[in-house]
């Protein structure tokens, strides 16, 4: 749905962003407005956002590396750079550092709008993994998602919360991938603005002792420092 879909838009020019804004907001999408560089990136730290749509010359920091800043996260997030530079060059170097999509100035609103419902659509399939079964089976620890239990390796049957079972699954689901910590919170707790909780860590602490042969040295339940958390069967 729409409305559940929130952009970043980071533009300078105060015109033009008031009128992309407005005709965002028109198609029922939430904005989040940034009208220079270093504001864009601290948003982009603290919430979490279906797209980023940013032209390249901006106070502060470019957009070039904005985009590089936030696929060094191992962010996933789509990003559409508006630019007034229209050489092949630029373009390619957009794309080259994780850019998604390139629109030059001037630009048709229409267009623009088509792109952007283009680039959620195919975030939104890109997120969606294929579901694991009812029950799922590794080092000897057996969870069952439908009943929210785990018989455990050294045969304790343990009771989960539905966030510890949305959690399990969305890492399983992604196994051996690292899942950043913005996607965990925004698709098991459904924050939009993150919280300064530790709030994940405990969970993945809790799993490890649970289901860890030795959670002092996990091998099933890892932090990636600076990134997010995998799971490895």
């Amino acid at each position: 749905m729409k409305n559940a879909v929130s952009i970043l838009l980071v533009e300078d020019e105060e015109n033009l962003h008031a009128t992309i804004k407005l005709n965002f907001e028109l198609e029922g999408y939430q904005v989040t407005s940034a009208f220079d560089g270093a504001v864009a990136l601290a948003a982009i730290e603290k919430e979490y956002f279906d797209l980023i749509v940013l032209d390249i010359m901006l106070p502060e920091v470019d957009g070039i590396s904005i985009t590089e800043n936030v696929r060094l996260k191992n962010l996933e997030t789509p990003i559409l750079i508006l630019s007034a530079k229209n050489t092949s060059n630029d373009r390619i170097l957009g794309l080259k550092k994780g850019a998604d999509d390139y629109l030059t100035k001037p630009f048709n609103l229409e267009e623009l709008l088509l792109r952007v419902d283009k680039l959620i659509s195919k975030s939104k399939r890109l997120q969606t993994k294929t579901t694991v079964a009812d029950t799922y089976t590794f080092a000897g620890n057996i969870v069952d998602f439908k009943a929210q239990i785990a018989t455990t390796f050294n045969n304790q049957i343990i009771e989960l919360s539905k966030k510890e079972i949305m959690l399990l699954k969305l890492l399983i689901e992604n196994k051996n991938e690292v899942v950043n910590r913005e996607k965990i919170l925004q698709q098991v707790w459904g924050y939009n603005v993150f919280p300064t909780t530790r709030t994940i860590d405990n969970f993945i602490l809790k799993f490890r002792k649970d289901f860890e042969q030795d959670a002092k040295e996990p091998i099933h339940f890892l932090s990636v420092r600076g990134v997010g958390y995998k799971f490895c069967d």
